[in-house]
């Protein structure tokens, strides 16, 4: 093993020695708000390394290993950069920068994709939901800042990059190389779809997004439409915040959402009837890569009772995000609030769980060991069913306890930290006139 594997692995193990050791010391339980206690243990713990480990440890890897696991077991968008990080990262901070579309948070001590935007250079790899980012042009991102990762993936428009993908369903490693362009958030879509269904198709919320689904939801009025279809399928871009004027989008009344923090006061936010748009039956579409101020839309709508929500659950990722700088010249990014559903669920904790959960085709072909098609393997269905699912429902052809197969009563989701939904076949509400 090599000398940098071996501390890249002391190191993310720190952080699970100490939590281990968390609670007792000497054999003394210890309070659970004794802040002094739980420092002398981490204190112990290094001790213990530093002098009996096999080897002489590298004393700084140790310990910047068990920040940033610290960090990532309390906030997968955390960051700690050291003082010459954060001088990079505060010149790098220039938005006009090429990139390669990934959206990015903190899985298992790696960078992990939330998204990859519609048409980006990594869209175009074919890199998903889940995936692991294992390095960056060579240097491993395991126990890397997220903030200093998503810097090393900006640069020049044209220059190429070279990332190690680890996919959930192909162990190896596969190295991608990426040509960085100038990638443009999606617009908003809106078309008129048969059974009067106006489909509006939201894959971003960054800039005006919110504006151009409020008008093109009018215009799907006008054209006649009776049914509304919201799809929310990855859209995770966009500032949190904007969550709460879609929702406003399709409720007249109500809480939408609510942010709160340790040291933020409590901040609720409500629907204004002159800003509503559509009262009529309603269904929202989300995936795994459904995340942010979309899923604060999604929440505020399954729990107001307004729509149902079909699909995947959501990614969890809405919080109020501060830069705090430390005496050594660095900094640490963390969330200092969460937004809050109307039933009081922290979003960042555990997403939007549907209410009629689906999974969506996996339209992509079979890969052998070097991400080349499979000769000869069955052809997967390129059908959307979601979006076919949804149509259905929305407009009165099947109902939840159809679609889930389940006639015995209600449906409670897998974890029962959820509610119950009523899954009763009246309509959602009535039609648009």
């Amino acid at each position: 093993m090599n000398s940098n594997l071996r501390w890249m692995i002391v190191g993310g193990s720190t952080c699970i020695v100490v939590l281990l050791l968390v609670g007792a010391r000497s054999g003394r339980a210890i309070e659970r708000d004794d802040v002094y206690g739980h420092l002398k243990v981490y204190t112990e713990v290094l001790e213990r390394i530093k002098l009996e480990y096999v080897e002489e440890p590298d004393m700084k890897s140790v310990t910047l290993g068990a920040i940033n696991g610290l960090l990532e077991s309390v906030d997968p968008f955390a960051s700690y950069l050291n003082a010459d990080q954060y001088r990079q990262y505060e010149k790098g901070a220039d938005t006009s920068k090429a990139s390669v579309g990934l959206i990015l948070a903190k899985r298992y001590g790696y960078v992990a994709v939330v998204d990859a935007l519609p048409g980006s250079p990594a869209d175009k790899a074919n890199i998903n939901t889940g995936d692991l980012i294992e390095s960056i042009n060579n240097v491993a991102t395991r126990d890397m800042p997220l903030a200093y990762a998503e810097q090393l993936l900006r640069g020049d428009i044209g220059s190429t990059i070279t990332v190690t993908v680890l996919r959930l369903k192909n162990p190896e490693p596969e190295k991608i190389a990426l040509t960085r362009a100038n990638v443009s958030y999606p617009a908003v879509l809106g078309k008129m779809m048969p059974n009067e269904v106006g489909y509006l198709h939201v894959t971003s919320l960054a800039g005006n997004r919110v504006d151009e689904a409020k008008t093109k939801l009018a215009d799907l009025k006008k054209q006649g439409a009776k049914y509304v279809v919201l799809d929310l399928r990855h859209c995770s871009t966009g500032d949190q915040e904007k969550g709460v004027p879609l929702a406003n989008l399709f409720l007249e009344s109500g809480e939408i959402a609510y942010l709160k923090g340790q040291k933020t006061d409590k901040q609720d936010f409500t629907a204004k009837a002159e800003d509503s748009v559509w009262q009529g039956p309603l269904v929202v579409i989300t995936d795994r890569a459904t995340a942010g101020a979309a899923e604060i839309a999604a929440a505020a709508l399954l729990d107001d009772k307004r729509a149902q929500v079909v699909g995947e659950r959501s990614y969890g990722d809405a919080s109020m995000r501060k830069t705090i700088q430390m005496d050594d010249g660095g900094a640490v990014i963390l969330s200092v609030a969460k937004y809050y559903s109307p039933s009081g669920k922290a979003i960042q904790d555990g997403g939007v769980t549907p209410s009629v959960q689906l999974a969506e085709n996996d339209s992509t072909p079979e890969l052998d060991q070097d991400g080349n098609p499979v000769p000869g393997a069955p052809t997967r269905p390129t059908e959307d069913n979601l979006l076919k699912q949804s149509i259905e429902l929305v407009t009165g052809k099947t109902t939840i306890a159809q679609l889930t197969g389940d006639t015995n009563g209600p449906i409670r989701p897998p974890d029962a930290d959820h509610p119950i939904v009523d899954k009763s076949p009246t309509p959602l509400q009535k039609p648009e006139k």
